[in-house]
């Protein structure tokens, strides 16, 4: 598994990709444009952080690299890889309920926070993507 050397790019699904945990000094994108948004990364080592149009949309502790990002209006699903472990946050809808897959397996109903984040743990190993999927529950 190869990390994102330009830091973010688009891929021809329609998707895109960001981040390289492999960095031992913060580098950053910012105005990268995508299906009309304006986005902004920051990785390396130790965090990434991407903004859609200005607002908070992804973060990991340590950084990662995130493949086939796509966001619809009620799921968003990406596949993630790193050096180790990961504690991911992601920017949703204030108060909302979501399930939540990682590799397969249901981790069930998670609700976003007033400001609309919602956290979860991702297991990693090296040179593994492991497939990320979130998708709004009605309930």
């Amino acid at each position: 598994m190869a990390y994102v050397e330009e830091l973010i790019r688009s891929e021809g699904d329609g998707s895109f990709s960001f981040g390289n945990p492999s960095l031992d000094k913060k580098s950053k994108v910012d105005g990268f444009s995508h299906g009309g948004d304006s986005y902004k990364v920051k990785t390396y080592d130790e965090i990434t952080k991407l903004e859609k149009n200005g607002m908070f949309l992804y973060e990991s502790v340590p950084g990662t690299c995130v493949n086939n990002m796509s966001i619809a209006a009620d799921s968003v699903e990406f596949t993630v890889s790193g050096e180790e472990d990961a504690q991911i946050t992601l920017g949703l809808e204030d108060g909302a309920l979501y399930t939540v897959e990682v590799n397969g397996s249901s981790l069930g109903t998670m609700k976003t926070n007033m400001s609309g984040k919602l956290s979860l743990s991702v297991e990693l190993n090296k040179g593994e993507e492991v497939p990320v999927k979130i998708v709004k529950s009605n309930g």
